[in-house]
């Protein structure tokens, strides 16, 4: 082998070497810092929100129900002389959500109105995969949804909160579907005025779980629209799929005083 192969071979193979050994390595990828909890609720408006109250156009908000007063989401009846099957809900307007959790603090304070119905005492609700607010009718009471029911004590025996409820739809627990309107979850009874923390794991069209206090204490699967409903046949005729992977988020008033101090979403992967 001639003497300028042997150089010519031995200056690539010394390029080589130092293209190598120069080229940096790929910096280590370490434990992502979590998200944070996005707070829906800002504390001094209602900004990102819109109620519908039964009976009005989407946005009019009767009586002024929904309102912020002292960094806190009130829904109030001072301005009701009767209920008048009024039933409110206060949707975050901005974006349907899927696979997120969703955490809130609220207490039951004050007395009922004049004329809500016996069983809506001391109750309301998180409204999780509501259709979207501009397809309700005006005369509509409820969304199509999966309710995370929010319950008070009534001063003796047992009344759980954070249990499910399902207008328009249905859900299977224990591999089973379920055609139960409410099913009671495993919480303790709150009596009093205290606040309470409750929080919802939804996993799209697969799995929801309910928390009262950082404790499970429901979970149940496969929510879908129920075909025996008025409302839900209503979506089905617009193309809405039967099973429910995502919707928006709403907070309830059915004639009993109730405060939120926090609406807080974590967005899942």
């Amino acid at each position: 082998m001639s003497r300028l192969i042997i150089t010519c071979l031995a200056t690539i193979a010394g390029s080589l070497l130092v293209t190598h050994c120069c080229t940096p390595l790929p910096a280590r990828q370490g434990p992502q810092p979590p998200k944070p909890w996005i707070a829906l609720f800002d504390g001094k408006s209602l900004e990102g929100w819109i109620p519908k109250i039964r009976g009005y156009e989407l946005g009019v908000n009767y009586a002024d129900t929904f309102r912020v007063e002292n960094g806190v989401l009130k829904v109030s009846y001072d301005g009701y002389e009767r209920f008048g099957n009024r039933f409110g809900h206060l949707f975050y307007r901005k974006q349907a959500f899927s696979r997120y959790r969703i955490r809130v603090e609220y207490r039951f304070v004050g007395e009922q109105v004049p004329g809500g119905p016996s069983w809506a005492k001391k109750n309301s609700g998180i409204m999780l995969h509501c259709q979207p607010p501009e397809t309700m009718t005006v005369e509509q009471s409820f969304p199509v949804s999966i309710e995370v029911q929010l319950l008070g004590g009534l001063g003796r025996g047992e009344r759980p909160t954070a249990n499910l409820c399902t207008p328009g739809t249905d859900v299977v627990m224990d591999g089973k579907l379920l055609k139960r309107h409410c099913i009671a979850s495993s919480s303790p009874t709150f009596h009093g005025e205290e606040w309470v923390t409750v929080e919802a794991e939804v996993l799209g069209g697969e799995r929801i779980r309910h928390y009262v206090n950082g404790k499970l204490v429901l979970e149940y699967e496969s929510p879908q629209l129920d075909p025996r409903d008025r409302d839900a046949q209503r979506l089905l005729r617009m193309g809405f799929p039967k099973r429910l992977s995502r919707g928006y988020i709403s907070l309830q008033s059915e004639s009993h005083p109730i405060e939120f101090r926090k609406v807080e979403l974590l967005p899942l992967d």
